[in-house]
């Protein structure tokens, strides 16, 4: 099945396959998601089948919307499609962009959304094995410790939101584990 992005070509906005705005590192619409308790953070570890970043532990989900699709009802639908997660509210915490290498000759340059879902004790987790191998609730302080004592067992992109914009998208968690 071939996927059609929003992806930006001589500075116009154009659908693009979602592999060949990898290969060609073409700036292109992005959505990412953390789904929060209390401290913890659901993290992912990427299926092996995955064509970059395998195995890889990442954020709650991330994904690019399809060409005509908002970025809020992307995240509801990846929440589902990836972990099985319904009943969500993800609240739109920040805007950036980032560019970085996934191996295999590919290159993300990505304007992400950034959401944040709050979760309780009663959510059920349902991961697809297509997608995702595991999922672990992670204290926001451990997982800072984590990337930075093995940052390769993490997805570039993480990293690069706990480096750049951690105080932004997880608010007082992030003032409270760098204090």
């Amino acid at each position: 099945m071939t996927i059609m992005i929003p992806a930006w070509v001589n500075g116009n906005l154009t659908p693009v396959e979602k592999l060949e705005a990898h290969v060609k590192g073409l700036r292109h619409k992005a959505v990412s998601v953390f789904v929060l308790k209390g401290d913890k953070v659901l993290m992912q570890q990427r299926a092996l089948c995955k064509y970059h970043t395998p195995g890889l532990w990442t954020n709650t989900c991330c994904t690019h919307p399809a060409w005509d699709e908002a970025p809020g009802a992307c995240a509801v639908r990846r929440l589902d499609d990836e972990l099985g997660l319904k009943g969500l509210t993800p609240h739109h915490r920040h805007h950036l962009e980032y560019r970085a290498e996934v191996g295999g000759g590919l290159i993300e340059h990505e304007v992400v959304d950034v959401f944040v879902a709050n979760a309780d004790d009663s959510l059920q987790i349902d991961p697809n094995p297509e997608e995702v191998m595991a999922v672990e609730w992670v204290r926001f302080p451990d997982l800072l410790i984590q990337v930075e004592n093995a940052p390769d067992r993490f997805t570039p992109w993480l990293r690069i939101y706990l480096r750049d914009h951690a105080k932004t998208i997880f608010g007082s968690l992030a003032e409270t584990a760098t204090s």
